[in-house]
């Protein structure tokens, strides 16, 4: 998880979807994710839900976060709530959150990791790097559109209730289809 705060709640129902579907859940999030409080909740109580939620404690450093790909921890990495910035980073391989140090450690196996879109600037200045991304081996993309068109012209949003159908296609190396919606 990073920060896009306003996303949380349906990253938290796609992640119990996924849950309640038998999958086995390793929570990280980014530094601001799990440290910074917002009106849509303390970063206290975002931590102790995913931890209710996937039943192990969340990886909040970097350090905690580099063994996911040598010991083989997941088998698909889904960044949901994924942020412009953390997108501007893996397109970047810059490394410096326990997020972005997830995915590169989780792609030292060539496994899939699944981006769920957030933020306000994707078609604007992130639009670079989400088509970069989309360009890179291993990289997969929850079907994601315009949230608010009149008061946030450039915001795109992943469907988060696609996450399910989104990581089944990502694990058979297939983008979900349609991207845009």
């Amino acid at each position: 998880m990073t920060g896009s705060f306003c996303t949380f709640s349906k990253a938290f129902s796609a992640m119990e979807a996924l849950r309640d579907a038998g999958c086995d859940i390793l929570p990280v999030m980014s530094l601001s994710a799990g440290t910074v409080d917002t009106r849509f909740g303390t970063a206290q109580e975002h931590i102790k839900r995913a931890e209710n939620i996937c039943g192990k404690r969340v990886i909040m450093s970097v350090a905690d976060a580099e063994p996911i790909g040598p010991k083989r921890l997941t088998d698909i990495m889904i960044v949901a709530p994924c942020t412009g910035n953390t997108m501007a980073k893996l397109a970047r391989s810059i490394t410096d959150t326990p997020v972005t140090m997830a995915v590169k450690s989780h792609l030292r196996g060539a496994r899939p990791v699944l981006i769920a879109c957030a933020t306000n600037d994707a078609l604007a200045g992130s639009l670079k790097n989400i088509g970069f991304l989309m360009n890179c081996r291993n990289y997969y993309f929850v079907p994601l559109g315009q949230d608010d068109p009149l008061k946030k012209p450039c915001s795109l949003v992943a469907d988060f209730s696609l996450i399910p159908q989104a990581v089944g296609a990502a694990l058979e190396n297939k983008q979900l289809q349609p991207v845009l919606i």
